[in-house]
């Protein structure tokens, strides 16, 4: 069997006997170095206590602190397996111990375990010395025993594969010896057993050997040639054959470190000294340090790093200058003080997770961990968090640390945490370093939509068109994403008895509100509609406002005529006046109604045509119409009178009425067309108009006969007076009579309605009195016969809905602005 099959088979043994132990609560598994990709370590899962199917539920995965990822778990089984190439010369050196720690982490719960896989040598490097051919110059009057240190092989293996032994090839003049150094290495010394003769031999072949103690061996070889000189026969002498120094590794550049002395006991130029660095010194050395030739002074010509290269071993040598030259080695020692001039390092173990911004205190929220390359109290790391942050540290072990939450989180305030973390080490002065880590927090529906106001009032005209927008509501979310949207939708509720939906719609998604139809102000003056906004979260939160919509009356009623009685049915009304009547005599009065409201139902009158525009007049506001001088006897007895009323609204709207007027000699019987209406009801009147009809003629005939009593005691007792009273007084309140009506505002929520407690419908010409006269051809008691225009309804609808809720009275006066 070759070297290489013992090699590979020593390669198996120890991997099949691999161990694996737990310390300090720490997992350690020991495997040899060179495993194959995919060789197990060890069953990962059942040592952390873990289940098969938590590997892959759990996320279960492994993070070197090495930097390269040497290892991986195999999901399935659950083992550690070897990832890629491990060499431990490349990781840690010769040293005694190499150690890879590992972070394994497991989510749901975030946890991290550490672990430890030991690297065991194995012996693959053969020892190499560094030249392949050494020279060595030697005086033949070099006594015997003199020994000559030769360059030490190195193996990159460590422990007992490393280098144990040297042999010299078989020669006449030379043996081998070891010299044990203080750091317990031997290095290998040629020993002049024989008197050198150059007359007999002046050049000597040799052949180093050197041997580690694997199994199988290893070796290298070297080739050492010796040339012998004459004459010079004195070696430079150093004071002590080794040197140690301390620096600081911040020591400036250019400052002097040590004299080297030396001694010739030689003179002239083979006692002329020249100091160098070995030749095979590397490079490492040779630009940190500097030697000055002459003097041995030793200067710091570029910048230590503890942390690089904590420790130098320096070979010296002295030369003469005789011929052959003579020369002398020893060693400079320089250790380097670690002094803090690393900041601390934040690491990040696993990236931070996103909070539900009701979580519990205490969550894991991210897992890191604080390096610090320097040594002793240098590298003790603390770290802190800002005051007032809702977020812990909670150190796990070692310098290891799980941030969680220590308060509580709202979103709505603070939807992401850059969270700054502070490192300090404990040197002096001590260094720090800042690491922000950012925290996003994720939303929980707790916020209800708000709407922008509690309620609405929407002010619509009447007679819009359908399906044109009456008002837009708006509502907010403070929260996010799906929670944050919101739906609109109309609450189910009665208007007139009809659900508020045949009225309205609503875009669910903007608010819009929309009406189904046009709205008549007649009908329908105000009602409510309540809005629920709606988010999409789960549970879903809503909330609830209310919009008022009030119709505006638009000028779209005439006004209507409700007396005289016989103008509402639609005939020429015939009204009779003595010829003997003076200036101002009371003609008739027509009274109308506008079934709009405010301004739109301020009515006015004028003649627009007549017979005799000089001999009558209409009162502006109240509709009197009245004789402007005295009758004559050339007027013709028959008078026709066009009446137009107006109102107030824009557009106006206007609707006429016709008067027709037969001035009489004497006394005369007033036109009766109450009775005459009464003879031809309506079929639409109802049999509660019949009643009333009756009722009322009853009432009427009974005044009348009342008059024509009162009428003949009159005219016997004064033919001359134009007015008979039974007393002046009466007269007086006949002329102004007490009208006032008592109407009283009720409201029932947003909704006005009025009562009409008192007072009388009819003219001022009209009065329900036992002194009556002698002109008035008509009743106190006026039907009005209900039609397809005007019902008594339709003239209470006239007064203005936004009147106060107060009981007011409204006084007739001539020339006053008013609807009665």
């Amino acid at each position: 069997m070759g070297c290489r099959g013992w090699r590979w088979l020593a390669l198996w043994w120890i991997h099949f006997f691999l161990l694996w132990r737990t310390t300090d609560g720490q997992t350690r598994y020991s495997i040899p170095e060179e495993l194959k990709q995919g060789s197990v370590v060890g069953n990962l899962a059942k040592d952390l206590g873990l289940g098969l199917t938590e590997i892959f539920d759990r996320k279960l995965r492994v993070a070197s602190e090495a930097g390269k990822q040497y290892f991986s778990v195999d999901a399935g089984k659950g083992e550690l397996v070897v990832n890629d190439r491990i060499d431990r010369e490349a990781l840690c050196a010769q040293s005694a111990s190499c150690v890879l720690p590992l972070q394994v982490v497991v989510e749901d719960p975030l946890q991290s375990h550490r672990i430890e896989v030991e690297i065991k040598d194995i012996n693959d490097n053969s020892p190499l010395f560094h030249s392949k051919e050494l020279s060595l110059k030697i005086a033949e009057t070099a006594a015997v025993g003199t020994r000559f240190p030769l360059e030490s092989a190195e193996d990159s293996d460590a422990g007992s594969n490393s280098v144990k032994s040297y042999t010299l090839g078989k020669n006449d003049c030379f043996t081998l010896k070891m010299k044990e150094v203080e750091d317990g290495k031997a290095i290998p010394e040629l020993v002049l057993d024989k008197p050198l003769d150059r007359e007999k031999k002046a050049v000597h072949q040799l052949l180093l050997t050197a041997l580690d103690g694997g199994n199988p061996v290893l070796s290298g070889t070297t080739q050492i040639t010796i040339t012998v000189l004459d004459v010079n026969d004195n070696f430079p002498v150093f004071d002590r054959s080794t040197y140690k120094i301390s620096l600081e590794e911040n020591t400036a550049k250019n400052a002097f470190i040590i004299k080297i002395a030396a001694t010739d006991a030689d003179e002239g130029k083979n006692g002329e000294l020249e100091f160098s660095f070995g030749s095979r010194s590397p490079s490492s050395v040779l630009s940190i340090f500097d030697i000055n030739h002459l003097t041995g002074e030793v200067h710091l010509k570029g910048d230590l790093d503890y942390e690089k290269v904590p420790s130098y071993k320096i070979e010296i040598t002295a030369k003469d200058k005789g011929d052959p030259e003579m020369e002398s080695h020893c060693r400079l020692q320089v250790d380097v003080i670690d002094v803090n001039d690393n900041t601390p390092q934040i690491v990040l173990t696993s990236e931070p997770q996103p909070v539900r911004e009701d979580a519990a205190s205490g969550t894991v929220v991210a897992l890191l961990s604080a390096r610090d390359a320097d040594t002793g109290n240098n590298s003790r790391v603390t770290l802190r968090l800002p005051r007032g942050s809702p977020f812990n540290l909670k150190q796990s072990f070692s310098n290891n640390y799980a941030l969680v939450t220590s308060g509580a989180l709202d979103r709505e305030k603070v939807s992401e945490y850059s969270i700054e973390i502070t490192a300090t080490d404990s040197g002096s002065p001590p260094l720090s370093s800042k690491k922000i880590i950012p925290v996003r927090i994720r939303d929980v529906n707790d916020n209800p939509p708000v709407f922008t106001q509690p309620s609405y009032n929407v002010y619509l005209k009447e007679n819009g068109v359908p399906g044109s927008i009456l008002y837009s509501v708006s509502a907010y979310d403070e929260d996010f994403g799906e929670n944050a949207k919101i739906s609109y939708s109309i609450l189910d509720s009665k208007v007139q008895d009809v659900s508020v939906s045949s009225y309205v719609y609503i875009n669910s998604d903007n608010g819009s509100i929309y009406s189904m139809h046009s709205f008549d102000y007649e009908k329908l003056k105000v009602f409510q509609i309540q809005v629920q906004a709606k988010d999409q979260g789960s549970p879903s939160l809503s909330s609830n406002a209310t919009v008022h919509v009030f119709i505006l009356d638009q000028n779209d009623n005439a006004p209507a005529v409700i007396y005289p009685s016989s103008a509402v049915l639609g005939s020429l009304s015939h009204q009779r006046m003595p010829r003997s009547a003076k200036a101002g005599h009371l003609v008739t009065k027509v009274t109308a109604v506008d079934a709009d409201s405010g301004h739109n139902a301020w009515m006015s009158y004028r003649v627009a045509e007549a017979t005799d525009a000089s001999l009558f007049t209409v009162s502006q506001y109240t509709g009197e119409v009245r004789t402007k001088r005295s009758v004559s006897e050339q007027d013709d007895s028959s008078q026709r009178l066009l009446i137009e009323i107006k109102d107030d609204g824009e557009p106006v709207q206007s609707s006429t009425v016709t008067v027709s007027i037969l001035m009489e000699d004497g006394p005369h019987e007033p036109i009766l067309e109450l009775r005459q209406k009464a003879a031809e009801p309506s079929t639409k009147t109802g049999r509660i108009t019949l009643y009333l009809i009756l009722s009322l003629a009853s009432v009427s005939v009974l005044s009348l006969v009342t008059f024509l009593i009162l009428a003949v005691k009159c005219m016997k007792s004064s033919r001359s007076s134009g007015s008979c009273c039974m007393r002046r007084s009466d007269c007086e309140d006949y002329k102004n009579p007490n009208r006032n009506l008592q109407i009283q505002l009720n409201t029932d929520g947003p909704i006005k309605y009025v009562e009409v407690l008192g007072g009388d419908m009819m003219s001022q010409s009209q009065s329900f009195r036992s002194c009556m006269s002698p002109m008035s051809e008509y009743s106190d008691f006026t039907l009005i016969k209900p039609s397809s225009t005007t019902d008594f309804k339709e003239v209470i609808s006239v007064l203005d809905a936004s009147l106060p809720d107060s009981t007011w009275t409204f006084e007739s006066q001539q020339k006053k602005k008013t609807n009665t």
